[in-house]
């Protein structure tokens, strides 16, 4: 009678506990629904370290380069040494080139096209634990969890993706929330769809069988 006593509890505590834990995993709020209406234009992009440059120098090929720009958020041009770049845009960063270059040369008119897409750590997008393969994804506007999860190749099989977090910046603060991606993936739960904000970090966790 003791022995089985015992067994009862035992399971009985070990369901309590589980029970407790899936609580507290469901606790986080979900993802706020984007607001309705006419989406507005996104921010202009802003250069990061590991972007491609182009400059381009009109009637002066000598001065057209093709730059990387440093881990630093600097780039040297043919004329200007050391020019810090990360989180200008294209357009500012080809006014003040031609600043600069307004000292060598005749009103010079400059352009600056970017390629190999890297970005500044606010318009990414992190992925981590339990995806394929988790990595930061330069956001795009109207980007949602499912462009995402097919950009990182799914899920692992170890992942629960329904206890999936949110962390979004709001001012000074972290907010936490739950997204559903086994609901999106397994059933087609187009609702579990949210919409991403440049920044937002996705945290998958692991199952706990």
């Amino acid at each position: 009678m003791f022995r089985g006593g015992l067994k009862f509890f035992t399971a009985l505590a070990g369901t309590v506990l589980i029970g407790a834990a899936l609580v507290a995993c469901s606790s986080k709020p979900d993802v706020p629904p984007a607001e309705a209406g006419v989406p507005e234009l996104p921010p202009l992009y802003q250069i990061g370290a590991g972007d491609g440059l182009t400059i381009f120098v009109w009637r002066n090929a000598e001065l057209t380069t093709s730059v990387t720009v440093r881990p630093d958020g600097r780039i040297s041009v043919p004329l200007i040494e050391d020019l810090y770049v990360e989180g200008k845009n294209p357009s500012e960063l080809s006014r003040e080139i031609e600043s600069k270059l307004g000292v060598y040369i005749q009103d010079p008119l400059v352009t600056v096209m970017v390629g190999g897409f890297v970005g500044t750590f606010p318009q990414q997008v992190r992925v981590v634990g339990e995806a394929a393969t988790p990595q930061a994804i330069l956001y795009r506007a109207n980007m949602t969890v499912l462009d995402v999860v097919i950009a990182t190749g799914g899920l692992t099989e170890f992942a629960d993706g329904n206890n999936t977090t949110l962390v979004r910046a709001q001012g000074d603060q972290l907010a936490e929330y739950r997204v559903r991606l086994d609901d999106l993936l397994e059933d087609g739960d187009i609702s579990a769809n949210v919409a991403l904000l440049p920044g937002d970090i996705l945290i998958i966790p692991e199952t706990f069988f």
